[in-house]
């Protein structure tokens, strides 16, 4: 029987992660990396990425950038190929780039809707093949990692945030990975989601400021918004083999917001 520190690392494991050069998604290659994993982070922005490989670097984690805009369908597959070709495989995917557009429901621009849908369901859908088929599947082993939002889980309350199109497109990808679970379990493969409160990052950056931190954070059991640890623990438990019967799950990371209707 393994020790519980044996059933977390991750040495000679690899991982993917979209939107990874700033943000939620570095904070998760620091934590899968922290923990022995080799890591291919994407992002569309070449600067931002050289600037995230220096930082995981520093702390002695071999990562790689990959350029991916993932809006354009075409770029998932090419994606999940060039992270084979710097990783040899890829057991851990985290789906983590998305976007958000603000507007009243009345007058949501099609354009908006369409770039968060596209961007936030369907490059997670076609990045989650094409890793499935190329490596995944074939290896009868895999964990995937899906970033929703407490967003996916309710509406806004009146006053807040208008924003139709993010709410429904992290509500798609908790029922994406529930039933990507129940598919894909028969080869091995977790498939799991964290839906992360308010954490301070650039999407986040204007509601912060519209709304209040401290007005956010008195919403919260915890008194407190997510900081740039919160989302390590859980990232790595879905990752590992300490969470390997787990699978089909969300997790909120919110400081117990959601568990109190806020």
């Amino acid at each position: 029987m393994r020790s519980t520190q044996q059933l977390f690392d991750l040495t000679g494991k690899t991982a993917l992660i979209t939107g990874g050069s700033r943000g939620l998604g570095l904070q998760m290659a620091f934590a899968l990396g922290e923990m022995g994993a080799k890591v291919a982070i994407s992002a569309r922005k070449a600067e931002e990425l050289a600037q995230a490989c220096e930082l995981l670097a520093a702390k002695g984690i071999e990562a790689h950038a990959l350029v991916a805009d993932l809006s354009d369908a075409e770029q998932a597959n090419a994606l999940a190929e060039q992270a084979m070709a710097k990783l040899g495989q890829i057991d851990i995917l985290v789906n983590n780039a998305g976007a958000s557009w603000g507007a009243p429901a009345e007058d949501y621009p099609l354009e908006a809707w369409d770039k968060v849908m596209n961007l936030n369901v369907r490059a997670i859908f076609l990045l989650s093949q094409a890793v499935g088929k190329l490596s995944m599947i074939p290896r009868r082993s895999g964990r995937i990692i899906n970033v929703a939002s407490i967003a996916g889980l309710a509406g806004n309350r009146p006053g807040t945030m208008q924003a139709v199109a993010y709410n429904t497109s992290k509500a798609a990808v908790i029922n994406f990975t529930r039933t990507l679970a129940g598919e894909w379990g028969q080869y091995g493969i977790t498939v799991n989601a964290l839906a992360p409160g308010f954490f301070p990052s650039k999407m986040t950056k204007g509601v912060l400021a519209s709304l209040g931190e401290e007005k956010l954070a008195a919403s919260a059991p915890l008194k407190r918004i997510g900081d740039d640890e919160d989302l390590k623990g859980a990232t790595v438990l879905f990752a590992s083999d300490a969470g390997k019967h787990i699978t089909g799950q969300v997790l909120a990371v919110d400081g117990g917001v959601s568990a109190v209707g806020g």
